[in-house]
């Protein structure tokens, strides 16, 4: 497989938590979390092209620096853990809504970790580079590994399972929900019994987070409010996106269309693999 095919597109698929619970509060500040992660197939796109100069360089329509951009961190993360004296630039193709708990900036990263272990040839493997992943956000381990999976801990401790795959309508309200805000709330539970995957996958879920976002950001409770007539639903992360099951693609999307004309929206297919590993798959399959 030449570097030319390996350049791209490749995807950067959003995740849902399915549900979010928040078991304790850490010594250093972190909270220890019981969730499911399962990834959709509305993904962001990413361009890798190759240069000898060692420069990391990012292009994307973003309003923010590059150097701000866990893409660019991720790819100079990993030049530096591998000794790499080759650069690279990156076109990022933003598809997936900021702020909204669906992971596109840790999905981002990922997909850039992955990516370049493969054209820079650093052969590292998926715990190296999950390891690497964490030093820049707790979500980019499940997209490094790439299965749908019960998480603990600060959500790197992965555990793959395989909930049913559904069609989800997924609404954005047009808010950018800050997470280290939700988690340094003071009335944000923090004390939620722990349970094993056993227990959780037959039980009802929800969000610990969701009732503190939807009390600081008014749009996020009216957004539930008007899914919660056509289909059960919550909030995916902290926030701001929420989501509802449907049996059919037809159903998600009637109600798609009968949204508020302040949301925007999506519908999605789940799935257990992510997109992104599928590709890489197809690759491996070719070689």
């Amino acid at each position: 497989m030449t570097q030319a095919t390996l350049s791209g597109p490749w995807l950067a698929p959003a995740k849902l938590n399915l549900f979010l619970y928040v078991t304790g509060r850490r010594a250093d500040g972190y909270h220890d979390l019981q969730t499911l992660f399962q990834f959709i197939d509305c993904c962001d796109q990413l361009y890798f092209a190759l240069n000898p100069t060692g420069a990391i360089r990012l292009n994307s329509d973003l309003d923010f620096p590059a150097e701000d951009n866990l893409v660019v961190k991720a790819a100079r993360l990993l030049q530096q853990h591998c000794d790499i004296k080759q650069g690279v630039s990156i076109t990022l193709d933003k598809r997936l809504p900021m702020g909204g708990g669906i992971g596109g900036g840790s999905s981002n990263a990922a997909t850039t970790l992955l990516v370049l272990n493969q054209l820079w040839q650093c052969q590292l493997n998926l715990e190296q580079l999950a390891a690497l992943g964490l030093q820049l956000g707790a979500d980019l381990p499940i997209f490094i590994h790439g299965h749908s999976a019960f998480a603990e801990g600060v959500g790197e401790q992965l555990q793959n399972v395989d909930p049913e795959e559904k069609w989800y309508l997924v609404l954005h309200p047009d808010v950018h929900v800050s997470t280290p805000s939700v988690f340094q709330h003071p009335k944000l539970p923090r004390n939620t019994p722990k349970r094993s995957w056993n227990e959780l996958k037959s039980s009802d879920w929800h969000n610990d987070c969701q009732e503190i976002v939807a009390k600081v950001y008014p749009e996020v409770a009216q957004a539930l409010g008007w899914l919660l007539e056509y289909a059960p639903s919550r909030m995916t992360g902290t926030g701001s996106c929420v989501f509802a099951a449907f049996d059919t693609e037809r159903e998600a999307l009637a109600v798609l269309n009968k949204r508020p004309k302040n949301l925007t929206g999506f519908v999605c297919k789940s799935c257990n693999q992510s997109p992104l590993h599928q590709q890489l798959n197809q690759i491996k399959n070719i070689q």
